[in-house]
């Protein structure tokens, strides 16, 4: 989270009063002797998420067939009295059918997550009372809203292209020709970043590792990293060659074209309106999604404006970005729209989900306004199972067993609250919660910390570098934007493309997110796999130690741009294991050459007079030198250079194998059926 950003007031549930192994979503019920539920102020009104047994599954199955997926009722009985009740007016499957996944999405049994929407002057919690008492429900929480908590009006850090692209400063750390990545300390910090404060100090090597790492690889386009913030400006003039495509789709057609359940979603979706339109525009708006993006894939050795940890160069190509906008001006989300843009995201091939966003810590501090969040997995984990089982089918399903990575990465910063406990979900034990470092290693002073942060990166500390008192000590005397140890990058204001800085959290978690998808860039260039378990570890392993660091006290003013900036010393000590490990690139690309595993070719599921073109060069090492088909019979290969293109004859199953020039043989099982409704892959 940047500072003072997308915290999420937290639902007040007494879990201590849970009493039966039925507890449903946090709130405390047993079927025979229900007790009151406790309804969260921020619950959207006339709307409930129910997720029914599995044994519902054939009759809520003839409902939405029935009915074409526009129902009003269940079909169930039970439910059906307490909806006639409630005057409820829509019954909706939660997640809309992607004909490519749907199998996999019934395995994880997210088919059966439905939300009602009712008669807002109704009483939620008469209803979640109703609900909770039948027994067809198996899960059951409220459309809670998300928020964000920072100030859109706030004073932004920002130049426009035009000013960016007449900077001739260049820096001589930097191996690329994009004028403003001088500003960048945060990829390359060698110490001599220009501090005025005499309390303050930067120390070479506070960084996040790139300087060996873009020697090794600098992206590959064939990585998507998917950012869930507010829309990604993807016709940014920094960004726009970044930009995820779905080359199926085009806006304003109003056309599913590729059946994935979404109209028009060419670089995305929007998922506050539920269209395929994106909007940087909206009143409230503050660029805070284009800023995260840059970080990541800002376009590198274009001539122009800044640089991105896995932005291209040098020959290559970038990695790409998927925009999934959660926030839209001042329109809040809900937990509803959230796991649709997480299951989104593995559903159409992200392996990295950038979360710059979460809920309070349980330490946060009253006095200082925040509302404290869970305090445990279990206790996150009841609160809001949707948005749990969400996440784990994004772990779990996104990329492919034949790709670079089996399971996608979740990274979410760890929150701005000065607490110490990390929130969730990026305190979840299978997601990657991202501290904030200054430049000279010392933790941020805003940074959540806590034995459930993995990993650390620069977030920039204003408060540490920032003159007490003065808001605009981003600009030298001249009105030049200089730098003041924040995090620069791409931006958007008004509608206008441009470059600026923001801190926290927010800023510190693209950067595990650019390093990730940029070592997942050199693993596929390289022919490596991993799972989402052995890259997150292997992330880990390679980040720096950073807790001897941790001496003394450090000095900052919370508030520094307030007339009553408050100095405080943290006391360094008490952060000690609890800032996990200083992300590095140059030593995780290093060490992904002795790890995971050689790519093997796909199994292939086609359909009778079906082809699939396969590119050999992504999967093995070696130019291929022939082809061949055990039963040609039942489907042919065709060899073209190092391209491979089956075409399906008729229903049966036989093996593919391919030698290579080094002499290796490679074998695949191809499958041929009457009709197929997937992607091809098995």
């Amino acid at each position: 989270m940047n500072r003072l950003t997308y915290y999420i007031a937290i639902m007040a549930l007494a879990l201590a009063t849970a009493c039966t192994t039925d507890n449903v979503d946090g709130i405390a019920t047993n079927i025979e002797n229900p007790t009151t539920a406790v309804i969260p102020e921020d619950a959207a009104a006339g709307e409930v998420i129910i997720k029914f047994h599995p044994d519902m599954e054939p009759i809520l199955e003839a409902t939405m067939t029935r009915t074409s997926g526009a129902a009003t009722r269940s079909g169930i009985p039970s439910t059906d009295e307490v909806l006639d009740i409630l005057d409820a007016y829509s019954f909706e499957r939660l997640f809309p059918v992607d004909s490519r996944h749907e199998e996999r999405t019934r395995q994880a049994g997210l088919h059966l997550w439905y939300i009602v929407r009712f008669d807002e002057a109704q009483d939620i919690t008469s209803a979640m009372e109703r609900l909770s008492r039948l027994g067809e429900v198996d899960k059951l929480q409220c459309n809670r809203h998300i928020y964000r908590a920072y100030n859109p009006d706030a004073e932004v850090r920002f130049i426009s292209c035009d000013e960016a692209t007449t900077t001739t400063t260049h820096s001589a750390t930097m191996p690329f020709n994009d004028p403003e990545s001088y500003r960048q300390w945060c990829y390359i910090n060698d110490g001599t970043a220009p501090i005025t404060q005499p309390w303050a100090a930067v120390i070479a090597g506070a960084d996040a590792g790139c300087a060996g790492a873009w020697d090794m690889c600098t992206g590959d386009e064939d990585i998507v990293v998917a950012v869930m913030d507010e829309a990604v400006m993807w016709s940014h003039p920094d960004l726009a060659d970044n930009i995820w495509i779905n080359a199926e789709e085009q806006l304003h057609a109003g056309v599913d074209a590729d059946g994935n359940g979404y109209v028009d979603d060419r670089y995305g979706y929007n998922f506050v309106r539920n269209t395929g339109v994106t909007s940087w525009t909206s009143n409230g708006s503050t660029g805070h999604g284009t800023h995260v993006a840059g970080t990541i894939a800002a376009v590198n050795d274009n001539g122009i404006g800044c640089s991105g940890i896995a932005g291209g160069g040098k020959g290559n190509k970038g990695v790409k970005i998927m925009t999934l906008q959660l926030f839209d001006g001042m329109n809040a989300s809900t937990l509803a729209m959230e796991a649709r843009a997480i299951k989104y995201a593995a559903d159409n091939g992200a392996v990295i989900l950038q979360c710059s966003w979460g809920y309070n810590s349980a330490k946060a501090n009253l006095i200082m306004g925040y509302t404290p969040g869970p305090a445990t997995e279990e206790e996150w984990a009841a609160l809001y199972p949707l948005e749990k089982e969400a996440l784990d089918y994004f772990i779990n399903c996104a990329g492919s067993p034949n790709g670079v990575i089996d399971g996608g990465l979740a990274i979410f910063a760890s929150g701005n609250e000065y607490a110490a406990q990390s929130s969730f979900p990026a305190a979840y034990s299978k997601c990657i919660s991202v501290a904030a470092i200054a430049a000279d290693y010392t933790p941020a002073s805003y940074s959540n910390y806590g034995s459930e942060v993995l990993l650390s990166a620069p977030g920039g500390d204003l408060e540490y570098y920032g003159t007490p008192g003065q808001s605009d000590d981003a600009y030298d005397a001249n009105g030049t934007l200089k730098e003041q140890g924040a995090i620069f990058s791409t931006l958007v204001m008004n509608g206008v493309a441009g470059y600026g800085y923001y801190e926290g959290t927010s800023m510190a978690c693209p950067h595990v997110s650019g390093v990730a998808a940029l070592g997942l860039s050199y693993a596929k260039q390289q022919h490596r796999h991993f799972t989402s378990e052995e890259f997150r570890e292997l992330l880990y392993t390679t980040a720096e130690d950073i807790d001897d660091y941790f001496v003394g006290e450090k000095l900052f003013y919370m508030r520094h741009t307030s007339a009553g900036a408050t100095p405080v010393k943290m006391n360094l000590t008490e952060y000690r294991g609890k800032m996990g490990r200083l992300v590095d690139a140059t030593a995780l690309l290093k060490a992904i050459d002795g790890s995971g595993r050689d790519m093997r070719l796909p199994n292939i599921c086609l359909a009778v007079g079906a082809t699939k073109e396969l590119n050999l060069g992504d999967y093995l090492s070696s130019e291929a030198t022939n082809a061949t088909i055990v039963n040609g019979v039942i489907a042919t290969a065709e060899l073209s250079g190092n391209t491979l293109i089956i075409t399906a004859k008729c229903e049966g199953q036989t093996v593919l194998e391919v030698t290579t020039k080094e002499g290796a043989t490679h074998k695949a099982t191809i499958t041929v059926r009457e009709r197929v409704e997937d992607n091809g892959w098995l």
